[in-house]
Protein backbone atom coordinates (compact mmCIF):
# COMPACT_ATOMS: atom_id res chain seq x y z
CA UNK A 1 0.00 0.00 0.00
CA UNK A 2 1.37 3.40 -0.99
CA UNK A 3 2.19 5.64 1.96
CA UNK A 4 0.88 9.18 1.76
CA UNK A 5 3.81 11.51 1.15
CA UNK A 6 4.63 15.21 1.38
CA UNK A 7 7.42 17.40 0.01
CA UNK A 8 8.24 20.58 1.92
CA UNK A 9 10.47 23.25 0.41
CA UNK A 10 12.45 25.01 3.11
CA UNK A 11 12.94 28.07 0.96
CA UNK A 12 15.25 30.91 1.93
CA UNK A 13 13.63 34.04 3.30
CA UNK A 14 12.97 36.80 0.73
CA UNK A 15 14.43 39.23 3.26
CA UNK A 16 18.23 39.30 2.80
CA UNK A 17 18.64 40.26 6.46
CA UNK A 18 17.17 36.94 7.59
CA UNK A 19 19.79 34.33 8.41
CA UNK A 20 17.49 31.31 8.48
CA UNK A 21 14.47 30.15 6.51
CA UNK A 22 11.19 31.60 7.70
CA UNK A 23 9.82 28.07 8.20
CA UNK A 24 12.29 27.55 11.07
CA UNK A 25 11.07 30.58 13.02
CA UNK A 26 8.73 30.18 15.99
CA UNK A 27 5.06 30.93 16.39
CA UNK A 28 3.93 30.38 19.98
CA UNK A 29 7.34 28.86 20.81
CA UNK A 30 6.92 26.24 18.07
CA UNK A 31 8.80 26.32 14.72
CA UNK A 32 6.51 26.94 11.77
CA UNK A 33 7.78 23.69 10.21
CA UNK A 34 6.51 21.83 13.30
CA UNK A 35 3.05 23.34 12.79
CA UNK A 36 3.15 22.15 9.17
CA UNK A 37 4.39 18.66 10.10
CA UNK A 38 1.72 18.20 12.79
CA UNK A 39 -1.04 19.26 10.40
CA UNK A 40 0.17 16.93 7.62
CA UNK A 41 0.61 13.97 9.97
CA UNK A 42 -2.92 14.59 11.22
CA UNK A 43 -4.05 14.41 7.58
CA UNK A 44 -2.42 11.01 7.22
CA UNK A 45 0.99 11.82 5.74
CA UNK A 46 3.50 9.11 6.69
CA UNK A 47 6.64 10.06 4.75
CA UNK A 48 8.27 13.46 4.33
CA UNK A 49 10.95 14.93 2.10
CA UNK A 50 12.27 18.33 3.21
CA UNK A 51 14.19 20.22 0.53
CA UNK A 52 16.90 22.05 2.48
CA UNK A 53 20.63 22.56 2.69
CA UNK A 54 22.91 20.77 5.11
CA UNK A 55 23.20 23.89 7.27
CA UNK A 56 19.49 23.72 8.14
CA UNK A 57 19.01 19.93 8.21
CA UNK A 58 19.52 19.38 11.94
CA UNK A 59 17.10 22.08 13.00
CA UNK A 60 14.56 20.98 10.39
CA UNK A 61 14.71 17.33 11.53
CA UNK A 62 14.03 18.42 15.13
CA UNK A 63 10.65 19.77 13.96
CA UNK A 64 9.40 16.19 13.46
CA UNK A 65 8.85 13.48 16.07
CA UNK A 66 11.84 11.12 16.28
CA UNK A 67 9.88 8.20 14.85
CA UNK A 68 8.69 10.11 11.75
CA UNK A 69 10.05 8.99 8.36
CA UNK A 70 11.83 12.15 7.13
CA UNK A 71 14.44 12.60 4.40
CA UNK A 72 16.31 15.92 4.21
CA UNK A 73 18.32 16.92 1.16
CA UNK A 74 18.70 19.59 -1.51
CA UNK A 75 19.94 17.07 -4.07
CA UNK A 76 17.77 16.53 -7.14
CA UNK A 77 17.94 12.70 -7.64
CA UNK A 78 16.72 11.77 -4.12
CA UNK A 79 13.73 14.07 -4.56
CA UNK A 80 12.79 12.42 -7.87
CA UNK A 81 13.15 8.98 -6.26
CA UNK A 82 10.87 10.07 -3.41
CA UNK A 83 7.99 11.22 -5.63
CA UNK A 84 8.32 8.67 -8.44
CA UNK A 85 5.61 6.05 -8.24
CA UNK A 86 3.81 7.74 -5.35
CA UNK A 87 0.04 7.75 -5.76
CA UNK A 88 -0.41 11.24 -4.36
CA UNK A 89 2.02 13.79 -2.93
CA UNK A 90 1.23 16.97 -1.01
CA UNK A 91 3.65 19.78 -1.84
CA UNK A 92 4.35 22.72 0.48
CA UNK A 93 6.23 25.11 -1.83
CA UNK A 94 6.63 28.10 0.52
CA UNK A 95 6.28 29.17 4.17
CA UNK A 96 2.71 28.54 5.32
CA UNK A 97 0.81 27.97 8.53
CA UNK A 98 -2.34 25.86 8.98
CA UNK A 99 -5.52 27.85 9.51
CA UNK A 100 -8.86 26.11 9.84
CA UNK A 101 -10.85 28.71 7.92
CA UNK A 102 -8.42 29.27 5.04
CA UNK A 103 -9.42 28.34 1.50
CA UNK A 104 -7.38 26.75 -1.26
CA UNK A 105 -3.98 28.04 -2.25
CA UNK A 106 -0.29 27.94 -1.34
CA UNK A 107 -0.27 24.15 -0.79
CA UNK A 108 -1.13 21.67 -3.53
CA UNK A 109 -1.18 17.95 -4.31
CA UNK A 110 -0.44 15.95 -7.44
CA UNK A 111 0.33 12.44 -8.61
CA UNK A 112 3.91 11.42 -7.97
CA UNK A 113 4.51 10.66 -11.67
CA UNK A 114 3.36 14.16 -12.65
CA UNK A 115 5.71 15.71 -10.12
CA UNK A 116 8.61 13.55 -11.31
CA UNK A 117 7.96 14.68 -14.88
CA UNK A 118 7.59 18.33 -13.94
CA UNK A 119 10.75 18.25 -11.83
CA UNK A 120 12.80 16.24 -14.32
CA UNK A 121 15.13 19.16 -15.04
CA UNK A 122 14.84 21.13 -11.79
CA UNK A 123 12.69 21.16 -8.67
CA UNK A 124 10.65 24.28 -9.32
CA UNK A 125 8.26 24.95 -6.51
CA UNK A 126 5.19 25.71 -8.64
CA UNK A 127 3.58 23.48 -11.29
CA UNK A 128 0.55 23.61 -13.56
CA UNK A 129 -2.50 21.34 -13.33
CA UNK A 130 -2.34 20.56 -9.63
CA UNK A 131 -5.05 20.39 -6.94
CA UNK A 132 -5.13 23.09 -4.29
CA UNK A 133 -5.28 22.03 -0.64
CA UNK A 134 -7.49 23.93 1.80
CA UNK A 135 -6.54 25.17 5.24
CA UNK A 136 -3.26 27.06 4.71
CA UNK A 137 -2.23 30.71 4.69
CA UNK A 138 1.07 32.10 3.40
CA UNK A 139 3.77 33.79 5.47
CA UNK A 140 6.23 36.20 3.90
CA UNK A 141 7.89 38.06 6.75
CA UNK A 142 8.30 38.53 10.50
CA UNK A 143 5.43 40.99 10.30
CA UNK A 144 3.16 38.23 9.00
CA UNK A 145 4.20 36.03 11.92
CA UNK A 146 3.40 38.84 14.35
CA UNK A 147 -0.01 39.35 12.76
CA UNK A 148 -1.04 35.69 12.66
CA UNK A 149 0.22 34.71 16.12
CA UNK A 150 -2.75 36.11 18.12
CA UNK A 151 -5.22 34.24 15.90
CA UNK A 152 -3.33 30.97 16.29
CA UNK A 153 -3.09 31.53 20.05
CA UNK A 154 -6.86 31.88 20.18
CA UNK A 155 -7.28 28.65 18.18
CA UNK A 156 -5.02 26.71 20.56
CA UNK A 157 -6.71 28.18 23.63
CA UNK A 158 -10.13 27.40 22.17
CA UNK A 159 -9.16 23.77 21.57
CA UNK A 160 -8.18 23.33 25.24
CA UNK A 161 -11.30 25.12 26.49
CA UNK A 162 -13.40 22.73 24.41
CA UNK A 163 -11.49 19.85 26.01
CA UNK A 164 -12.54 20.84 29.53
CA UNK A 165 -9.59 23.03 30.58
CA UNK A 166 -10.53 26.11 32.62
CA UNK A 167 -8.85 29.48 32.23
CA UNK A 168 -9.52 32.49 34.42
CA UNK A 169 -8.54 34.81 31.56
CA UNK A 170 -8.06 33.03 28.21
CA UNK A 171 -6.34 36.11 26.79
CA UNK A 172 -3.56 35.92 29.41
CA UNK A 173 -2.20 32.40 28.81
CA UNK A 174 0.20 31.22 26.10
CA UNK A 175 0.16 27.58 25.02
CA UNK A 176 2.47 25.86 22.56
CA UNK A 177 0.41 23.80 20.05
CA UNK A 178 2.31 20.65 21.12
CA UNK A 179 1.07 20.88 24.72
CA UNK A 180 -1.49 18.42 26.12
CA UNK A 181 -3.67 19.39 29.13
CA UNK A 182 -6.01 17.12 31.07
CA UNK A 183 -9.67 17.89 31.68
CA UNK A 184 -10.42 19.95 34.79
CA UNK A 185 -7.04 21.67 34.95
CA UNK A 186 -7.12 25.39 35.69
CA UNK A 187 -4.74 27.90 34.08
CA UNK A 188 -4.26 31.23 35.82
CA UNK A 189 -3.05 34.44 34.15
CA UNK A 190 0.59 34.57 33.13
CA UNK A 191 0.81 30.82 32.46
CA UNK A 192 3.22 29.85 29.65
CA UNK A 193 3.28 26.20 28.55
CA UNK A 194 5.96 25.26 26.03
CA UNK A 195 7.28 22.34 24.01
CA UNK A 196 6.07 18.76 24.34
CA UNK A 197 4.59 19.38 27.78
CA UNK A 198 1.86 17.15 29.23
CA UNK A 199 -0.26 18.52 32.09
CA UNK A 200 -2.47 16.03 33.93
CA UNK A 201 -6.07 16.34 35.04
CA UNK A 202 -7.28 18.75 37.77
CA UNK A 203 -4.00 20.68 38.01
CA UNK A 204 -3.65 24.36 38.85
CA UNK A 205 -0.93 26.14 36.85
CA UNK A 206 -0.11 29.77 37.60
CA UNK A 207 -0.27 32.57 38.07
CA UNK A 208 2.94 33.58 36.29
CA UNK A 209 4.35 30.10 35.73
CA UNK A 210 6.48 28.64 32.94
CA UNK A 211 6.50 24.90 32.20
CA UNK A 212 8.66 23.71 29.28
CA UNK A 213 9.16 20.15 28.00
CA UNK A 214 7.73 18.60 31.18
CA UNK A 215 5.29 15.99 32.37
CA UNK A 216 3.07 17.06 35.28
CA UNK A 217 0.85 14.54 37.09
CA UNK A 218 -2.80 14.85 38.09
CA UNK A 219 -3.83 17.27 40.83
CA UNK A 220 -0.51 19.12 40.96
CA UNK A 221 -0.18 22.86 41.58
CA UNK A 222 2.56 25.04 40.06
CA UNK A 223 2.35 28.51 41.60
CA UNK A 224 4.49 31.37 40.24
CA UNK A 225 7.34 29.00 39.39
CA UNK A 226 9.41 27.73 36.46
CA UNK A 227 9.97 24.07 35.53
CA UNK A 228 12.14 22.93 32.64
CA UNK A 229 12.69 19.51 31.04
CA UNK A 230 11.64 17.56 34.11
CA UNK A 231 8.82 15.41 35.46
CA UNK A 232 6.55 16.24 38.39
CA UNK A 233 4.27 13.65 40.00
CA UNK A 234 0.66 13.79 41.12
CA UNK A 235 -0.61 15.76 44.10
CA UNK A 236 2.60 17.77 44.29
CA UNK A 237 2.90 21.47 45.13
CA UNK A 238 5.57 23.61 43.46
CA UNK A 239 6.12 27.24 44.47
CA UNK A 240 5.70 30.02 44.83
CA UNK A 241 8.99 31.19 43.33
CA UNK A 242 10.50 27.74 42.85
CA UNK A 243 12.90 26.83 40.04
CA UNK A 244 13.11 23.26 38.76
CA UNK A 245 15.99 22.88 36.34
CA UNK A 246 16.43 20.22 33.63
CA UNK A 247 16.90 16.58 34.49
CA UNK A 248 14.79 16.50 37.65
CA UNK A 249 12.20 13.87 38.57
CA UNK A 250 9.91 14.99 41.39
CA UNK A 251 7.59 12.37 42.88
CA UNK A 252 4.02 12.31 44.14
CA UNK A 253 2.88 14.34 47.13
CA UNK A 254 6.06 16.41 47.20
CA UNK A 255 6.36 20.01 48.32
CA UNK A 256 8.92 22.21 46.54
CA UNK A 257 8.30 25.50 48.28
CA UNK A 258 9.25 29.14 48.01
CA UNK A 259 12.75 30.02 46.81
CA UNK A 260 13.70 26.38 46.33
CA UNK A 261 15.90 25.32 43.41
CA UNK A 262 16.11 21.71 42.24
CA UNK A 263 18.60 20.66 39.57
CA UNK A 264 19.21 17.26 37.99
CA UNK A 265 17.82 15.46 41.04
CA UNK A 266 15.38 12.72 41.96
CA UNK A 267 12.95 13.67 44.75
CA UNK A 268 11.04 10.77 46.31
CA UNK A 269 7.34 10.68 47.13
CA UNK A 270 6.21 12.68 50.12
CA UNK A 271 9.41 14.68 50.53
CA UNK A 272 9.12 18.28 51.77
CA UNK A 273 11.54 21.00 50.65
CA UNK A 274 9.66 23.95 52.01
CA UNK A 275 11.84 27.01 51.52
CA UNK A 276 15.21 28.60 50.75
CA UNK A 277 16.97 25.40 49.76
CA UNK A 278 19.15 24.18 46.87
CA UNK A 279 19.09 20.50 45.89
CA UNK A 280 21.42 19.74 43.01
CA UNK A 281 22.73 16.44 41.59
CA UNK A 282 21.04 14.47 44.37
CA UNK A 283 19.07 11.27 44.81
CA UNK A 284 16.54 11.93 47.55
CA UNK A 285 14.35 9.22 49.06
CA UNK A 286 10.77 9.29 50.27
CA UNK A 287 9.35 11.40 53.12
CA UNK A 288 12.57 13.38 53.62
CA UNK A 289 12.25 16.73 55.41
CA UNK A 290 14.58 19.54 54.36
CA UNK A 291 15.01 22.40 56.82
CA UNK A 292 15.27 26.00 55.63
CA UNK A 293 18.62 26.97 54.14
CA UNK A 294 19.87 23.49 53.23
CA UNK A 295 22.42 23.36 50.41
CA UNK A 296 23.85 20.39 48.57
CA UNK A 297 27.35 21.62 47.73
CA UNK A 298 27.77 19.51 44.62
CA UNK A 299 30.54 21.39 42.73
CA UNK A 300 34.20 21.73 43.69
CA UNK A 301 35.13 24.03 40.82
CA UNK A 302 36.10 21.16 38.53
CA UNK A 303 33.60 18.32 38.88
CA UNK A 304 29.98 17.73 39.93
CA UNK A 305 29.24 15.11 42.61
CA UNK A 306 25.99 13.55 43.82
CA UNK A 307 24.41 13.30 47.25
CA UNK A 308 22.27 10.34 48.30
CA UNK A 309 19.67 10.99 50.99
CA UNK A 310 17.76 8.02 52.40
CA UNK A 311 14.06 7.64 53.17
CA UNK A 312 12.60 9.34 56.26
CA UNK A 313 15.72 11.36 57.03
CA UNK A 314 15.50 14.80 58.61
CA UNK A 315 17.84 17.55 57.40
CA UNK A 316 18.12 20.41 59.90
CA UNK A 317 18.12 24.08 58.94
CA UNK A 318 21.29 25.60 57.46
CA UNK A 319 22.85 22.24 56.63
CA UNK A 320 25.57 21.91 54.01
CA UNK A 321 25.84 18.47 52.42
CA UNK A 322 29.29 18.35 50.80
CA UNK A 323 29.02 15.84 47.95
CA UNK A 324 29.73 13.05 47.46
CA UNK A 325 28.07 12.08 50.70
CA UNK A 326 25.39 9.61 51.77
CA UNK A 327 22.77 10.35 54.41
CA UNK A 328 21.28 7.12 55.77
CA UNK A 329 17.64 6.21 56.15
CA UNK A 330 15.86 7.62 59.18
CA UNK A 331 18.86 9.73 60.20
CA UNK A 332 18.86 13.23 61.68
CA UNK A 333 21.24 16.09 60.89
CA UNK A 334 21.47 18.83 63.50
CA UNK A 335 20.82 22.40 62.39
CA UNK A 336 23.87 24.32 61.22
CA UNK A 337 25.88 21.21 60.32
CA UNK A 338 28.37 20.85 57.49
CA UNK A 339 28.36 17.17 56.56
CA UNK A 340 31.48 15.80 54.84
CA UNK A 341 31.23 12.14 55.89
CA UNK A 342 28.51 9.56 55.37
CA UNK A 343 25.79 9.44 58.01
CA UNK A 344 24.66 5.91 59.02
CA UNK A 345 21.02 4.87 59.09
CA UNK A 346 19.10 6.13 62.13
CA UNK A 347 22.09 8.21 63.39
CA UNK A 348 22.26 11.81 64.57
CA UNK A 349 24.97 13.90 62.85
CA UNK A 350 26.24 17.00 64.65
CA UNK A 351 28.93 19.00 62.85
CA UNK A 352 29.33 22.50 64.24
CA UNK A 353 31.66 24.43 66.51
CA UNK A 354 30.79 24.28 70.21
CA UNK A 355 29.12 27.49 71.39
CA UNK A 356 31.10 29.81 73.68
CA UNK A 357 29.59 32.85 75.45
CA UNK A 358 31.86 35.76 76.44
CA UNK A 359 30.10 37.63 79.24
CA UNK A 360 30.09 41.45 78.97
CA UNK A 361 31.77 41.52 75.53
CA UNK A 362 28.99 43.46 73.79
CA UNK A 363 28.79 46.13 76.53
CA UNK A 364 32.59 46.67 76.42
CA UNK A 365 32.47 47.04 72.64
CA UNK A 366 29.73 49.69 72.82
CA UNK A 367 31.67 51.58 75.49
CA UNK A 368 34.81 51.51 73.30
CA UNK A 369 32.83 53.20 70.52
CA UNK A 370 31.23 55.73 72.82
CA UNK A 371 27.82 54.20 72.76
Amino acid sequence: MDQKRAVIFLTASPDPEQREPLMLKDILFCPILSWVARKLEGDGVERFFVVCGAEDAEKARACFPPETDVELSDAHPPLLDFVSGAERVIVVPRPVIPASRAGEGYVYSAEGSALAEGWKSAATIFLQNVDGEKGWIALNSDEDIQNVEPHLRNEVVGRHLAGGVRMLDPTAVYIDPRVEIGRGSFLLPGTILRGNTVIGRDCVIGPNSVVRECTVGDGTEVNASQIFESSVGSGTHVGPFAYVRPGSAIGDGVKVGDFVEVKNSVIGDGTKISHLTYVGDSDVGQRVNFGCGTVTTNYDGFHKYRCTIGDDSFIGCNTNLVAPVRVGKGSYIAAGATITKDVPDDALAVARVQQENKDGWAARRRKMHGK
